[in-house]
């Protein structure tokens, strides 16, 4: 294990980090299965191109760096994509 306080230091704020994502991600898992129940239960299509393309440009333009535009846009098909699966891994355990 290295001594440098430094190291340590920025160790501990990057698992922090790394925490407070996963829990922002469980938080938004819950919510997206709430929509999609919700949609579901009024005949409206769970999936929407274009909420997720809007999605996409307003935290592209919140985005202040340094993650790239192009970086964003990949991260985010990673998390719709994981969202979709999870959500129905999530309706096969109920």
């Amino acid at each position: 294990m290295n001594n440098d306080p430094l190291i340590r230091r920025l160790r501990q704020e990057i698992s922090d980090t790394d925490r407070a994502i996963v829990d922002s991600l469980n938080v938004r898992l819950r919510l997206v299965a709430r929509l999609k129940s919700y949609k579901e239960s009024r005949g409206i299509g769970f999936v929407d191109p274009e909420r997720e393309e809007w999605m996409l440009q307003y935290l592209q333009r919140a985005n202040r760096g340094p993650l790239s535009n192009e970086g964003l846009k990949e991260l985010f098909e990673e998390i719709l994509d994981l969202t979709k699966r999870e959500v129905a891994r999530g309706e096969d355990r109920a």
